[in-house]
This record gives structure tokens, sequence and C-alpha cells, in this order.
């Protein structure tokens, strides 16, 4: 599985220095691992392009969990964005661009399913509700912050309970451009 992911990660790095589209990256990624996967592994991606000129994000998910974005002066709530398939599921899949706009101040928070199927010890998932209250108890603050109070909630929640799926979360604060 390791291995696999590393793949990934080199083909849409690679794909991703061309000049093409989030969806179309995902796209070829898919294609390349779809024709040499006899074990059928999967990934799951959302890939997105900031524009910093303009705050404009252009995205593509390939069954990744929904991203959740704080626009300035809101709070956070998740980004119900296109679905596509796994990468590695399907050859031919496709996938949906969106665009999202961010203001100076937006934040966006990018995590991996781990997180909100981590378990405590009665077997209960850490869960959608969890996540977005731990990031609405410090929306206002830096990215660490937000990305230290989620770990910290999810950690407390677990206990000692064994997971079984990693934990990968990512934040960014728009500022604008700065010239």
């Amino acid at each position: 599985a390791a291995l696999f992911m590393m793949v990934a990660t080199y083909l849409i790095h690679h794909a991703a220095t061309g000049d093409l589209s989030p969806a179309r990256v995902l796209q070829n990624v898919n294609h390349q691992l779809c024709s040499r996967n006899p074990e059928e592994m999967f990934v799951t991606v959302w890939l997105g392009v900031l524009e910093i000129s303009t705050g404009i994000i252009k995205a593509a998910n390939a069954g990744h969990e929904y991203p959740a974005l704080k626009k300035t002066g809101e709070s956070f709530e998740l980004v119900k964005d296109p679905h596509g398939l796994v990468l590695g599921g399907l050859d031919g899949a496709r996938y949906k661009e969106y665009e999202l706009q961010l203001t100076p101040g937006s934040k966006l928070f990018v995590y991996t399913d781990g997180l909100m199927e981590a378990r405590n010890p009665e077997n209960e998932m850490f869960g959608k509700e969890r996540v977005l209250d731990a990031l609405h108890s410090i929306e206002e603050g830096t990215i660490q912050e937000i990305l230290d109070t989620v770990r910290d909630r999810v950690l407390e929640f677990n206990g000692d309970a064994p997971q079984f799926d990693d934990l990968t979360m990512l934040g960014i604060q728009y500022n604008g451009n700065i010239s």
C-alpha cells in the first residue's frame, strides 16, 4: 500500500507540473494506475491549484473527503464538491473540475478519511460533526492552531483505541496577492 501511494504521489506530481487542469491530472493518473494495478488498489485524492493573484482554486475530487472552507467573516462549512471515483478504481473514469473563490482571510482545511473514521474505545467514529465542532472552536486561530486543535480533539476522542488508518490534515490561509 505504501509503495502504491508513493507511485500515485509521483504520478500526480509529474502530471501536475504540466499545463493540465486538476480534472485532467486525475484522469491521466487514474489511467496510469489502472493500467498497472493487478492488486486493484486505489487512492483518494483532492487536488487543488491556487492562483495566488486571484484567490481562485481550481479543484477536482477523486473520492476524497469534502474539504472545509471558512470564507472571510464566516464559519467553516464542508464544500459538497462533485466526487469522482477513486484513482485506480476504473480506467476511463472522468473527474469534474470546480472553483473555489478565496478572499483575504479565507481558510481551507483538507484531511484524509482517517480523521472522520477515527474510533474511540466504544467503537464510535469521530465523524463530521466532531470535525466541524473542532474547526468552529478555533476558526479565528492560526492554521497551526487549527491543525493542533483538531489533532488534540481526535487524540482525546480516541483514548487508547487502536487506529487502522492514517490521519493527515492540511490547512491553508489565503492572505491575498501580496506583491
